[in-house]
Formats: structure tokens, C-alpha cells, sequence
């Protein structure tokens, strides 16, 4: 457990500069170029494995700092440099989490390097959750997964959908119900290892933003995995299905897997539009100083500066909500208050508020694809949907808040 302080320590302080120089030496002069050809950026994401960046070790060394706030660095930087290239290199991030929240040891140790692969043959990893009739509704899941007691196999059927990586990915990470009768409370999760047969790529979605992320949907079609694929073990599932059905009877509701996933990585999330949203008020204001009209900058102009005033400290604002759930999750405690949907919620806001604003500053420049906030504008955009839309972290904040099953 890491004592809280906001002044972060001279090796937090070193990983901080090391990522920016990156976001800005890398990544930002290829963002355009790869937002136009909606496709993975492997050279920039191979250009992060060489430095170390893209690595299972050096995410294990954020994902174990004690302060918690070794991640949300990382993320704000990365995405201060571009969120869809982002993406690309933290997508494996989630299936890595899945399978960290909820593997055995032996299952994290065989299958989290090989989502990464290395710097001369790069990898990335998926994690498929959401259908097309089950995003925010987990409980409506239709994947199904049943056991082949003779062979020990699982077989998977159905199909996922918004799965970042999805299809181009070496290792799947699926969730999926192995017990119709229990609702959310029967799922469980699966890792699909590289060249399955029976997995494949449907629909490759044309986005609005972050579009230098893959994005498409996975198809299952009896796709079967040994049984040493399940998560965490059918042992402990057996036991885990039993206490769900035990509670059920009583009325207690009971966590799954890929909510404990979403959970874990909500703060991160918020990370990443902080990252976004600075990065357009950056501009902003750099073009406020220096824009010059009627004879002087236009941040000489109240209805400007003021609003580059409430810009800087919503991002703040973001940026503590992040730190503190993530603080608070390092140090063990539980989130009272629904702390991490708190710090997602308010940070996705803030990264649309303030690229809209940014746009809004720079006028007609601010439209055009000759200047960033336009594209970061479109790329804020998915803040507020994935991980849990804007609505779904209000709920599970009020719920939190209240105790009642608020619907």
C-alpha cells in the first residue's frame, strides 16, 4: 500500500517524460496518417515493443505500482499523444486484465505473454464481451459455452461484437454463459489460444473515432478449448455457480467476471480521456495565445479565456477523480462510493466537453482535419460508450449511493 501524496516520485516522474517523449516523438506525427487509413498501426506499435513500451513487463511494473497511479501516467501520456494509436498499443491491456483478475497463476504466466508477443514478432490480445444484443445489458448474453465432460473441452458458440483487436488478435479472451438459469450470475470466461478453428472475424467496424483501432466482431462457431482454458478452473467455477445459486435463492446479487474486469480497468479508461482532453486544451490554448484578431490575441477576450479557465480545471478535476479511485484500489480499499465509475464518468464528460470547446476556439480551423481537436473531438466521443456508457456508471453510482436496485 502506497501512502497518498499528488507529488508523484522521481521515478514516476521519469516513466511520465519517458512515454510523452514517445507520444510526442512517435505517435503524434503518424496520428493523422493512421486515423485516415483505419487500420492498426503495427510499425508504431512495434516502435513501442523495441523501447519496452509494448511488454508484458513493463505493464506489470504500473499494473503493481503501490500508489496505484502508475497506469493512469501511462495512459493520460499515451493518449495525450493520439487515442486511436493508444488503443492499439493498450487494447491487449483489457483480455491481459481479464485474465489477471480472474486466471490461475499458471494460466497468467502461459497466456499474458503471449498476448504481446515481442518486439520481432508483435502480438495483441482481445477481450469479447458485448454482443449485438448484449452491451450494457450483460445479463442478455447469448455466447454459450458447454462442457465436454469426455474430451475436457469446452465448446464456445455465438458472437461478440465492438471486440477491439478482435479477429486480428493472436489470443481471445470470451466470456461467455455456461449456466443459462443464473442470468449475469452464470458466466464465465475463456481464453481462445492463437489459430482455433471455428473463431473468426465478422464485421470490421468503420468508426466515427479512434479509428487507428481495430474494432470488429468475433464469431464462435463451436469453437472448442481444453478445458485448462477456462478461467480460474471449473473447480472453482463448480464452487463459485453453487454460492450464485445459493444466493440467488435469497435475493443477494453477485458479481461476474467481465464486470470484475470492467471494474478493474474504469479508472484506466478515465485515464485516457484526461490524456485526450488535455491534449485539446493544450491546443486551444496555444492557438488562443497566438491567434491574433482585432489587434490582439483572442484569449485576451473574456468569453475565451474563460472558457480555457474551465477547461484546465475539469481536466484537473479528471484527473484526481482517476487518481484517487486508482489509489484507492491499489491500496486495497473498496470503492464505497462507486469511486472508479465515478472517475470514468467524469472524465469521459470532460474529454467531450473540452474537444468540443477546443474546436469551438479555434473557429473554422478547428473544423478541419489541418488541425488535431478535430480528430480528437471524434476520438473523445467513445469515452462516454465503452467500459460502461455515461448512463450505466450514473446507475451504478446511484445504486452505490443508495442501496436500492435502482433500474
Amino acid at each position: 500500500m502506497g501512502d497518498f501524496s499528488l507529488e508523484l516520485s522521481d521515478d514516476q516522474k521519469s516513466v511520465r517524460d519517458w512515454i510523452h517523449g514517445f507520444a510526442a516523438d512517435v505517435m503524434r506525427p503518424a496520428a493523422a496518417e493512421w486515423d485516415e487509413r483505419e487500420e492498426t498501426p503495427w510499425p508504431v506499435i512495434q516502435e513501442a515493443a523495441k523501447i519496452g513500451l509494448y511488454s508484458l513487463d513493463f505493464y506489470a511494473q504500473q499494473y503493481f505500482d503501490p500508489t496505484g497511479l502508475g497506469i493512469p501516467i501511462a495512459m493520460e501520456e499515451l493518449f495525450w499523444g493520439d487515442a486511436g494509436i493508444g488503443l492499439s498499443i493498450v487494447g491487449t491491456g483489457l483480455a491481459a486484465v481479464g485474465v489477471l483478475a480472474n486466471g490461475t497463476d499458471e494460466q497468467i504466466g502461459t497466456w499474458i505473454p503471449q498476448m504481446y508477443g515481442d518486439a520481432d514478432d508483435v502480438k495483441v490480445a482481445a477481450f469479447c464481451s458485448s454482443e449485438p444484443d448484449a452491451g450494457s445489458d450483460v445479463g442478455s448474453m447469448r455466447t454459450l459455452a458447454v462442457y465436454d465432460a469426455v474430451k475436457d473441452e469446452w465448446v464456445l458458440s455465438g458472437t461478440k461484437t465492438w471486440v477491439t483487436n478482435g479477429g486480428i488478435a493472436g489470443v481471445h479472451v470470451v466470456t461467455a454463459v455456461v449456466d443459462p438459469d443464473l442470468g449475469s450470475k452464470g458466466h464465465a470466461s475463456f481464453i481462445v489460444p492463437p489459430n482455433t478453428p471455428g473463431l473468426t472475424q465478422g464485421q470490421k467496424f468503420k468508426k466515427h473515432g479512434i479509428r487507428a483501432s481495430h474494432t470488429a466482431e468475433v464469431v464462435l462457431d463451436d469453437v472448442r478449448v481444453p478445458g485448462s482454458c477456462l478461467l480460474g478452473g471449473k473447480e472453482k467455477l463448480d464452487e463459485r455457480l453453487a454460492r450464485a445459486r445459493e444466493r440467488a435463492k435469497g435475493g443477494e446479487r453477485v458479481k461476474n467476471a467481465a464486470m470484475a474486469t470492467f471494474e478493474a480497468s474504469r479508472p484506466a479508461v478515465g485515464a485516457m480521456a484526461v490524456g485526450t482532453a488535455r491534449a485539446a486544451y493544450e491546443v486551444a490554448l496555444d492557438y488562443a495565445m497566438n491567434r491574433t484578431q482585432f489587434g490582439r490575441p483572442i484569449i485576451d477576450n473574456q468569453g475565451v479565456a474563460f472558457q480555457l479557465a474551465d477547461m484546465r480545471t475539469q481536466v484537473d478535476a479528471a484527473r484526481l477523480l482517476v487518481w484517487r479511485a486508482s489509489w484507492t484500489a491499489a491500496s486495497g480499499k473498496p470503492f464505497t462510493s462507486a469511486e472508479g465509475s465515478m472517475s470514468k464518468l467524469y472524465a469521459s464528460e470532460t474529454a467531450k466537453k473540452v474537444t468540443a470547446q477546443a474546436v469551438q476556439i479555434l473557429g473554422g480551423n478547428g473544423f478541419t482535419r489541418e488541425y488535431p481537436v478535430e480528430r480528437m473531438h471524434r476520438d473523445a466521443a467513445i469515452y462516454t460508450i465503452f467500459e460502461g456508457t455515461s448512463e450505466i456508471q450514473r446507475l451504478v453510482i446511484a445504486r452505490t449511493l443508495s442501496g436500492m436496485p435502482i433500474r
